[in-house]
């Protein structure tokens, strides 16, 4: 008999509940309610929140509006979006994840201490360039912050100057402390480094949960929107552990092929999946091997 599992430890993560908890209560007072960018990474959910009146916007798009609630997504904003929301004398739903807020400040901080302005040093964040969260961790440098996506990417820095090293919260911890190694490695004499650890536990102990769920299953199915960074990492990591993982984004790409010889399938997902979307797809499958 074939059994399925749902993953537990997969579904939104805190500040993705939060953000879209806050929406809900919002469209409950109001018909309207407009979000500076996908409220989620995920096509399915937010077409949910769109047909109960929740309406995407981009920061073109923002500028034009006025006299208007608008909803800030977990990944935060950078400081010209509230200066923005005052001038046009818009509202702010402010579901920025306390996790993100308190890197921001750090960062901020960090910027704005004097060891921060001494000429040449260099705040670093690890990151996805063009990330909605990083363009907000590098909104509090005034667009000084260096961006690095990869840990190639570190041995292009100047380490002759001070260097301090911030994480967006959903990298991969091990590529953080590879990271951190080779500046402390490298960096010179006369040089201060100092790394602040900023990646959010929540994010980072899927990993470790993701690796063994997949190795317990002939089959995954891994339900995430395609937009999602942290949805890539943990789908890469259910392939290496499992080849026969395949990433899905809904019910309707799962491939009865798949199933053939299957006795156990996994569904598991990103920070961005919903549960009930994962559910649905379990239920599909269901229906498909009782046909």
């Amino acid at each position: 008999m074939l059994q399925i599992e749902i993953d537990n430890g997969s579904g939104f993560c805190f500040g993705v509940t939060t953000a879209i908890k806050k929406a809900e209560e919002e469209l409950a007072k109001d018909k309207t309610l407009y979000c500076l960018g996908d409220i989620v990474h995920n096509g399915m959910e937010c077409e949910r929140l769109r047909q109960m009146g929740l309406v995407t916007i981009n920061h073109e798009e923002m500028e034009r509006l006025h006299d208007v609630k608008v909803l800030l997504r977990a990944h935060g904003e950078p400081p010209e979006t509230y200066e923005l929301a005052r001038r046009n004398n818009i509202e702010i739903i402010d579901a920025t994840c306390p996790v993100v807020l308190k890197l921001q400040k750090r960062i901020k901080e960090q910027f704005e201490a004097p060891s921060g302005a001494v000429e040449g040093a260099t705040i670093v964040i690890f990151g996805k360039k063009g990330h909605a969260e990083v363009l907000g961790l590098v909104g509090q440098t005034d667009g000084n912050a260096v961006v690095i996506e990869s840990f190639e990417e570190v041995k292009k820095l100047d380490f002759s100057h001070d260097i301090y090293l911030f994480s967006q919260t959903t990298k991969s911890l091990d590529e953080f402390h590879r990271i951190t190694e080779y500046i402390q490695s490298h960096i010179a004499p006369t040089a201060t480094f100092r790394s602040f650890d900023t990646i959010c536990r929540s994010v980072a102990n899927r990993m470790p949960n993701i690796t063994e769920f997949a190795s317990r299953h002939d089959l995954i199915l891994f339900v995430c929107g395609r937009k999602s960074s942290n949805g890539k990492v943990l789908f890469s990591e259910c392939h290496r552990v499992n080849p026969n993982s395949y990433l899905i984004e809904g019910p309707e790409e799962i491939d009865p092929a798949w199933l053939k010889g299957i006795s156990t399938i996994g569904i598991c997902g990103a920070t961005s999946t919903p549960k009930w979307l994962m559910e649905q797809c379990r239920d599909a499958i269901t229906i498909t091997v009782n046909q």
